[in-house]
């Protein structure tokens, strides 16, 4: 091997030596536990029941659910079989809303899935359920909104939708994709 050869690989060894311990050095054990903590959540608690009250000192909603996990820093709650009571401002008898899994949000944002019943609690309205696999709450305004398939059943009718905007407060019910509605009179 001739000089010029000799020193290209010395330079190739030195710059490999120099790369080595930089690729081969651990991650600060800080940072690696700060993604993984992220995940874990902060708290747990099974069959919970917690109360929330609005700005006047007013019911705005009740949660129970069989377990519950905080995820501070990611910014939300995850329920198991969440049973939700939003409660009107106006003093009408509250809906309740039950699923298999819920997520609740900073921003009062909560998303249900799988079989979601929405269910009136007064005798009266003309709304008594509504039922979904997929359906956002929004506890500040009293809205709601799916673009997956709903049943809204009444005393007489049931109607069936490929999704809707609610307002329960107002009960305003907007059908994104009406497909049928089923009138019997006397039952």
């Amino acid at each position: 091997m001739n000089r010029l050869g000799i020193s290209i690989a010395a330079l190739f060894i030195l710059a490999l030596m120099l790369y080595v311990p930089l690729w081969m050095e651990e991650e600060d054990p800080l940072k690696q536990n700060a993604g993984s903590d992220a995940l874990r959540p902060a708290y747990k608690a099974k069959n919970l029941t917690t109360t929330i009250f609005n700005s006047e000192g007013k019911l705005n909603h009740e949660v129970f659910a069989v377990s519950m996990e905080h995820y501070d820093q990611l910014g939300f709650v995850l329920f198991s079989q969440p049973k939700y009571t939003v409660f009107l401002d106006d003093g009408e008898p509250p809906w309740q809303v039950t699923a298999l899994e819920g997520t609740l949000y900073d921003n009062d944002l909560i998303q249900l899935e799988g079989n979601v019943v929405i269910k009136s609690l007064n005798e009266n309205d003309f709304v008594r359920t509504i039922t979904t696999e997929f359906i956002k709450v929004n506890l500040d305004d009293k809205t709601m909104i799916s673009d997956q398939p709903v049943d809204i059943r009444g005393v007489q009718t049931v109607i069936k939708s490929n999704g809707f905007d609610a307002n329960l407060s107002t009960q305003q019910y907007e059908l994104i994709d009406h497909v049928q509605t089923i009138y019997s009179p006397g039952s």
